[in-house]
């Protein structure tokens, strides 16, 4: 049988609809359209596909589930592996992962992997209800920091052996960058609530309202029995430009206007959270988190919105399939430039705000690409006597994160790096004994499926550690 060279279209919202709306852009596969692409598959011998992913799905086996219709079986085989394949099908980036290492790719465009996943999770959450079974107790107790992937990955698997894990999460709700970064339309909050869900009845216990380093220390969990901890706090803490005009209303970090959008709910009609809607944003940045905010601000009201990126759309970081939703809705891309001021109305009159004035512009200069730097990549340079000024009402800065600093100051014998990661070896152990971190606490912003295969190391090394 010869096989398709294209895969097969994920169904989607159309662009102009979508822009206006807050419901999930892609639809997913039917499961006459799911079977169809599983059969692209070759179902290679070395599994090429299998070390392109941090986690190690089985990625040709379940497949062949879905070849077969056995669509339960194929859940279950990821679920081997992977504790969120709900999250994972919907946000992970496959093209340069799993998908880049497929065999078919080669010659034609690689199985859908990612949509396949997606599609496997979907249909065991819309089918059955059975609650997975735990393990039987194996008398240790684990502590994990955080509920953001690397911590709800790391809980798991150490559930899955038995041990008994408590959660602490620092905000009211379970789910960290799942939940307060990643927007409603790329990832609705049902999903992940399904997936904590299911978490909690494999015998995760998640205590929410608890900051490690102020209601509790990591110290104090030793002491009330625990008898390792994973560090799985994220970078929460945004970087800024430190240029003049940052300190007027209007001017946002990506992670405040997103968590008062995705978390605090301000998307909603009847929300009464604080946040600008309307008028022209400018988007400082050129990762999935400046996409996320770009969208959103479409979906708020914006009447324009700009990304501003010092590269070409070549060094652009993110998903090329979000980039190109973007574009679809009409984000416009300023390429080869980067501000250098925000401008504001300064009236100190001005009876709406007498102390700081609010956003009237940005200005930006144009930029060319020099020499590599240390990454490889040609090192954006200005252009004298190039700028120009864009009239914006909000400005987004989405120009990366750092790790909070809280649990550092507040323990003894935990080294970081100049960036704030802290820093571990290959099994994930800190430089204090019996505490493990991962995810963007160690490495500083990456993606959710790096931050998966980062607690699943740590899980095993806890594993090894306890049972030795």
């Amino acid at each position: 049988m010869a096989i398709e060279p294209k895969k097969h279209e994920m169904p989607t919202q159309k662009p102009m609809e979508r822009a206006r709306n807050f419901k999930e852009v892609a639809l997913g596969y039917d499961e006459e359209t799911a079977i169809a692409e599983a059969k692209r598959c070759l179902n290679c011998k070395n599994r090429p596909c299998v070390s392109g992913c941090p986690v190690n799905i089985r990625i040709p086996e379940f497949i062949e589930k879905i070849k077969e219709g056995e669509f339960e079986e194929a859940y279950r085989i990821i679920s081997v592996t992977s504790s969120l394949p709900a999250v994972c099908g919907r946000v992970c980036p496959q093209e340069t992962q799993c998908e880049s290492k497929c065999t078919l790719g080669v010659k034609f465009e690689s199985v859908g992997i990612g949509r396949l996943e997606r599609f496997v999770a979907d249909w065991h959450n819309a089918h059955l209800e059975e609650a997975p079974k735990t393990a039987e107790s194996n008398g240790h107790k684990v502590a994990v920091v955080g509920s953001g992937p690397s911590g709800l990955t790391c809980a798991g698997d150490l559930a899955k052996k038995g041990y008994k894990v408590t959660v602490y999460e620092a905000l009211h709700t379970a789910g960290g960058v799942l939940v307060y970064g990643i927007p409603e339309f790329r990832l609705p909050k049902s999903i992940v609530a399904k997936e904590v869900e299911t978490l909690k009845k494999l015998g995760v216990d998640i205590e929410t309202n608890v900051v490690i380093g102020k209601t509790l220390t990591i110290d104090e969990l030793f002491e009330m029995g625990y008898e390792a901890v994973f560090i799985g706090s994220g970078a929460g803490l945004p970087n800024f430009m430190n240029i003049p005009g940052e300190g007027y209303k209007g001017v946002y970090s990506a992670n405040e206007f997103l968590t008062r959008s995705n978390l605090m709910k301000a998307y909603r009609e009847d929300s009464d959270t604080p946040i600008m809607k309307g008028g022209k944003v400018a988007v400082v940045g050129g990762g999935n988190v400046a996409m996320d905010a770009a969208r959103t601000a479409l979906r708020l009201g914006a009447e324009k919105v700009y990304i501003i990126y010092r590269r070409s759309m070549e060094e652009l970081p993110a998903r090329r399939e979000e980039v190109e939703h973007a574009e679809e809705e009409g984000v416009e891309f300023r390429l080869l430039c980067n501000p250098v001021e925000i401008l504001g109305y300064d009236n100190k009159d001005d009876v709406r705000d007498p102390k700081n004035g609010f956003v009237t512009a940005i200005k930006c200069i144009k930029m060319e690409l020099g020499e590599p730097d240390e990454k490889g990549r040609r090192r954006p340079v200005p252009i004298k006597d190039s700028e120009f000024v864009l009239d914006v009402d909000v400005v987004i800065m989405a120009i990366g994160t750092s790790p909070n600093p809280l649990i550092k100051n507040t323990t003894d014998g935990l080294e970081v790096n100049q960036r704030g990661g802290i820093i571990v070896n290959e099994g994930g152990l800190t430089s204090r004994e019996k505490v493990y971190a991962g995810g963007d606490a160690v490495t500083g912003a990456a993606t959710v499926i790096s931050a998966m295969g980062a607690g699943k190391i740590a899980a095993k090394t806890i594993d090894e550690y306890l049972n030795k």
